[in-house]
């Protein structure tokens, strides 16, 4: 059989296409082929539960590159299209026809998806998921048409949807199991100004509440009914309790799978010539010394860069820290660095969190493992410096507004 010469990559998302410009970038002019189950070009998803979502940006400016350039890149972009199966041994994708397509090098940006919400009811009209274009469409024609939304988890798609709701004019509830929301990634110390915010926004928080069904009437959910016996009424309900990474071409293919595909620091799975990027992939991380699994947007634009130079055979790794970013009413919110639940010791917090214009910083043993800056801008690179520099700082400096961050840093390795 003849050497395959193809460069593959499944998943039609941020992450497979900014790995198909980055092989164009660096010289790749083989076949390349961009394999994605929805019928949309790959487009970004923070404008769906962020500015698209309240209809401050156009539909068109979600997407990562304007159809014609796939054209013009020659890449090969095939939309409404499922791969069923990997055969690595042939180096060969199997599409949902029944054909084989042949590749020299794979990767798999295939994302990740909703975890669903397993009680009586949920399968009713009106309770909603965000996670592709469609959905968040969905989720605007909700808003237009309902007084009353319940919306079940508080983490970040959560409290977006949220914020999206009641900026909207809906009157929303937001059921959470936990005793705040966002407890387990932020603490008590910063959950609780997150608290706040959506209960001075007028929303209806509920925590330790636990949905034992979906109420409905004629097949339309009209309601979500909690383990306590009380009941809230609700037009739409939008669940948001989590993603799960989507593995099972790659656990079938026999690729080692642990919380999601893992890869090297190259984003090289368990087959040399398979790669991985994006949510999906739990890849070992060179400056925290662990494999981590990121879901947020700045991985998925960044990580398929460094995994598309790996299959062309330059020597990196992908070390960046993790980056996230929040908007919600008037608090803009971006983290930067990594920290485990229950993995720091200390909060220190530069600025007044009563007015929501400060910085958290979350340490162990006096070093800076991530950094949160809410409505303070400009400081991202500073906060990454305290994390990769490794040194313990001086917590009164850190804590203390009128001492520049950059002087924290006057002994630190600047590099990072």
């Amino acid at each position: 059989m003849a050497a395959h010469t193809e460069f593959v990559i499944v998943g039609a998302g941020l992450a497979g296409a900014k790995a198909a410009q980055t092989l164009r970038d660096e010289g790749f002019n083989g076949p390349l082929v961009v394999l994605g189950e929805e019928s949309e070009r790959p487009y970004e998803r923070p404008p769906l539960s962020k500015g698209y979502l309240l209809g401050k940006q156009e539909r068109d400016t979600v997407f990562v590159h304007p159809s014609q350039w796939y054209t013009d890149h020659q890449v090969d972009l095939r939309l409404g299209t499922t791969v069923t199966a990997i055969d690595p041994d042939a180096h060969e994708a199997v599409l949902a026809d029944g054909s084989r397509l042949g590749y020299a090098k794979l990767l798999l940006t295939t994302g990740s998806s909703p975890r669903r919400l397993l009680v009586p009811g949920a399968d009713l009209d009106g309770v909603l998921y965000l996670r592709r274009l469609a959905d968040s469409d969905r989720m605007k024609e909700a808003f237009a048409s309902s007084s009353r939304i319940a919306v079940i988890g508080a983490g970040w798609i959560g409290l977006e949807t949220a914020a999206a709701a009641r900026t909207t004019g809906v009157e929303v509830t937001v059921l959470e199991a936990g005793e705040l929301p966002l407890l387990r990634v932020l603490g008590r110390e910063v959950a609780r100004i997150f608290a706040d915010l959506h209960t001075e926004h007028g929303v209806d928080l509920r925590c330790g509440a636990h949905v034992a069904e979906i109420t409905g009437e004629d097949g339309r959910v009209n309601g979500v009914l909690l383990a306590d016996g009380s009941r809230i009424e609700a037009d739409a309900v939008i669940v948001g309790i989590g993603i799960t990474p989507n593995t099972s071409l790659a656990q079938t293919a026999g690729l080692q799978i642990d919380n999601g595909i893992r890869v090297d620091a190259h984003l090289r799975s368990s087959h040399p010539d398979i790669y991985a990027a994006g949510d999906v992939a739990n890849a070992a991380h060179p400056l925290l010394g662990r494999h981590i699994r990121v879901e947020h947007w700045a991985n998925a634009l960044n990580q398929p860069q460094v995994a598309a130079r790996a299959m062309l055979g330059q020597d990196v790794s992908y070390d960046r820290l993790p980056y996230f970013f929040t908007d919600q009413y008037d608090l803009g919110m971006e983290y930067t660095g990594y920290v485990e639940p229950g993995g720091y010791d200390q909060v220190v917090v530069r600025g007044r969190s009563d007015t929501r214009e400060f910085i958290a910083f979350w340490l162990a043993e006096g070093h800076v493992l991530a950094g949160m800056n809410v409505n303070v801008w400009d400081v991202t690179d500073p906060i990454r410096t305290l994390v990769t520099s490794g040194q313990a700082v001086d917590t009164k400096k850190l804590a203390d507004t009128d001492v520049p961050l950059t002087d924290l840093l006057s002994h630190a390795d600047r590099a990072g």
